[in-house]
């Protein structure tokens, strides 16, 4: 039940500081218009870019189903947390920006992605090439997502974007560097033992 209550609070608490990162960033909007010019305007891009992409969204349903150990557990909260950052995210928007929700649209997504990206992240403690695999999911995810649609695409290349980009790829590189030398050494471990 513990990790029921985290996850719901740990996705409303993601989908909420989303949506207050995006209206901060955002020369454009109430929050964001005093900080335009200052550092703090630039802190709150990268975090937008990193926050508000699809890879990041899918890592909290990875990680909570991580964090619930068993496959059924696991897919229950992944799902159950991208519900809960949804909402949150759509309500904080509703709240900062007076802006609409698609927030039946996106539940109606997260919910089988939350269930297969919880259960993938249980997964994560296999050991073999189940563990290695679901380990990869989210940096190579991430990985794909900068070839494929990277932060701020279509528009110039600002400081904020090229921070994000290496942000990405550098902890990209660092999740699939820990998840091969996870599966080598539990390798060994099994072979030595």
């Amino acid at each position: 039940m513990k990790i029921i209550l985290s996850s719901l609070a740990v996705g409303a608490g993601f989908g909420a500081a989303t949506s207050l990162v995006n209206a901060l960033s955002s020369p454009y909007g109430d929050l964001g218009a005093p900080l335009t010019g200052t550092v703090w305007a630039g802190a709150a891009k990268v975090l937008s870019l990193l926050m508000d992409a699809g890879w990041a969204w899918a890592a909290l349903a990875v990680a909570m189903g991580w964090l619930a150990g068993t496959r059924a557990l696991g897919a229950l909260v992944g799902a159950l947390a991208l519900i809960a950052a949804t909402g949150a995210y759509y309500v904080t928007d509703a709240l900062v920006w007076e802006a609409g929700t698609e927030m039946v649209r996106w539940w109606v997504a997260g919910l089988p992605l939350g269930l297969a990206l919880g259960a993938v992240g249980a997964a994560i403690r296999r050991p073999g090439l189940t563990g290695l695999l679901a380990a990869l999911t989210v940096p190579v995810g991430a990985a794909v997502q900068m070839v494929v649609l990277p932060p701020g695409p279509h528009l110039t290349l600002t400081p904020a974007t090229v921070l994000a980009e290496v942000i990405v790829w550098t902890a990209s590189a660092l999740g699939a560097g820990w998840a091969v030398c996870r599966f080598w050494s539990t390798k060994r471990a099994a072979t030595a033992g």
